[in-house]
């Protein structure tokens, strides 16, 4: 079973900034995409950012300008830093592969998480 190891969340205030972080074993890391996803309450899953293991990077619409992702591949540890957090922004974040071009949803190698919430 593959260990994604996400960190970083917590209580920020509308406006605030968070980093967010996700060790993944070299196994993973040194082949494949990588992307930050989010789950909502109520909401499925979706793609956040992800990050081909050259650099490239895609953004869902609703974080461009705000987030960015990045991997250090010395670290095998793949990023989020999010700023300007919306109160929408509040999820339960995850690391796991990513399938560029498509980007679709991975189907299993889930960690547990970490929860981001934007609030007042």
């Amino acid at each position: 079973q593959v260990q994604l190891v996400e960190s970083g969340g917590g209580l920020v205030q509308p406006g605030g900034s968070l980093r967010l972080s996700c060790a993944a074993p070299r196994s993973i890391f040194s082949f494949y995409a990588m992307g930050w996803y989010r789950q909502a309450p109520g909401k499925q899953r979706e793609l956040v950012a992800g990050i081909t293991t050259g650099g490239i990077t895609n953004y869902a619409d609703s974080v461009k300008g705000r987030f960015t992702i990045s991997r250090d591949n010395a670290k095998n540890t793949v990023y989020l830093q999010m700023n300007s957090l919306k109160t929408e922004d509040t999820a339960v974040y995850y690391c796991n592969r990513a399938s560029p071009p498509g980007w679709g949803m991975p189907h299993s190698g889930w960690g547990q998480g970490t929860q981001v919430t934007v609030s007042s």
